[in-house]
């Protein structure tokens, strides 16, 4: 017989507080996405089979190397790729970050090859990063089917910082990343109270502004690595993720059950009884006191399928019996 399995995400309030740092990002502090065309050379034979972008690509690196070919040039040790990569929040000039290449054309594979020389920009259209290097396929052999995506350690070097005069900053925008008004309530409190001003405000369940105090001018940095570090309640919305493949569900939240009676096939249970355990014909009595827990394990324990609980999890919310959101992946 197989079960559905339950894994119960208790509420966190109930256990331990989060810190700030966790459960918010700050405006301006993020990673930013570089790309970038160029040609993966030196691959033996599995390269592109031709095409106009990697001819006109190859033209285009001999001319620049001071060639003139007349004839058209194309060789199954090329391949045309695009680079990406991550320029990181306050990369600085000389830092290197890593990449990755695909490729876009008909390339079987891109082992053994090298990555010229390939200016990765920003969405602006400027240049912030210089990529190139010995590809990596991640431990496939040369010839492996599926191979035609890449990665460079270290393979970029950043050529353009994006400026940010973090400390000369009067005010800072967190964003909870997962939007709650209640917790955004308490990170406004908690920071005040800790700092003792009103110098943090929510404007939304997500948004919280906190104005640099006099005390801390030109100390940003200071301030930041002391706020982010203060603990928080983070409120959970009572929701149940269910994978109907693997038999899985996860509950998280303040997961509640009010009374119902349930009438599956030749399966009949009472939720929010008097007392607990098998009664009369084939009803199956659980007590008030129910959790999604103990409802799982009965049904679990008078054979019911794990169809059958998601049909029964799905009839449960409909008639409000059940109050959680659901959701299936």
């Amino acid at each position: 017989m197989k079960y559905l399995f339950l894994l119960l995400v208790f509420s966190l309030s109930a256990f331990s507080a989060n810190r700030l740092k966790d459960i918010v990002t700050i405006k301006g502090v993020r990673d930013n996405p570089l790309i970038g065309y160029g040609l993966v050379i030196g691959l033996n034979g599995t390269g592109d089979s031709g095409g106009e972008i990697t001819n006109n690509s190859l033209k285009k690196m001999f001319a620049t190397l001071g060639l003139d070919p007349v004839q058209e040039v194309s060789s199954a040790n090329v391949a045309a790729v695009i680079v990406t990569a991550k320029l990181p929040s306050f990369a600085r000039t000389g830092q290197k970050i890593d990449v990755t290449i695909s490729s876009i054309g008909d390339a079987s594979s891109l082992a053994g090859g090298t990555l010229l020389v390939t200016p990765l920009k920003g969405g602006d259209g400027k240049v912030y990063a210089i990529a190139n290097g010995a590809v990596s396929i991640g431990g496939l052999t040369q010839g492996a089917k599926f191979a035609t995506t890449a990665a460079i350690p270290d393979g970029a070097i950043v050529e353009q910082e994006i400026g940010m005069n973090f400390n000369d900053k009067n005010s800072i925008r967190m964003a909870l990343n997962a939007p709650d008004f209640t917790t955004a309530a308490r990170v406004t409190k908690t920071i005040n109270q800790n700092l003792g001003g009103k110098f943090a405000s929510a404007s939304d369940s997500a948004t919280i502004d906190l104005i640099i105090p006099p005390n801390y001018q030109k100390r940003v940095v200071d301030l930041i690595a002391i706020v982010e570090n203060y603990r928080i309640n983070q409120d959970q919305k009572a929701k149940i993720v269910i994978n109907e493949k693997t038999g899985t569900l996860v509950a998280g939240g303040e997961v509640t059950l009010n009374k119902a009676a349930i009438s599956h096939g030749d399966l009949r249970i009472q939720v929010g009884a008097d007392g607990g355990g098998a009664a009369p014909g084939s009803l199956y009595l659980i007590e008030k006191k129910t959790t999604l827990n103990d409802l799982v394990n009965a049904l679990n324990a008078i054979g019911t399928s794990p169809d059958d609980l998601i049909s029964i999890f799905q009839t449960l919310k409909k008639n409000g019996a059940l109050i959680a959101d659901l959701e299936f992946i």
